[in-house]
């Protein structure tokens, strides 16, 4: 069974080969509910097939249904650095914008 905060690859699907992490468990038909979040690692939340996802040997600490903000702040630097993941830069302000006109 896989557990709550579990770290995934999605082995199945337009986005087979992008990190996930389990919010909610496995139902008795086999589906978890997953979560990028899509602004970290562009996976949307989504129910999956437990058959469609390899989990790893890491782990995240956040509550059951947690929201894609409380999973992006659960992920550390260390778990990052591991999967290979970068923190997406904030898009400029649109004052900033107006500004160069």
């Amino acid at each position: 069974m896989i557990d709550i905060g579990t770290i995934c690859v999605k082995i199945a699907g337009r986005e087979a080969g992008k990190y996930c992490v389990v919010v909610e468990k496995a139902d008795d038909k086999g589906f978890a509910m997953v979560t990028g979040p899509k602004s970290l690692t562009g996976v949307r939340r989504r129910k999956v097939n437990i058959n469609h996802i390899e989990p790893t040997a890491l782990k995240v600490k956040i509550a059951e249904k947690a929201g894609d903000a409380e999973v992006e702040r659960a992920f550390s630097s260390d778990i990052m650095k591991k999967l290979g993941i970068e923190k997406p830069t904030p898009a400029p302000k649109a004052e900033a914008k107006a500004e160069k006109k």
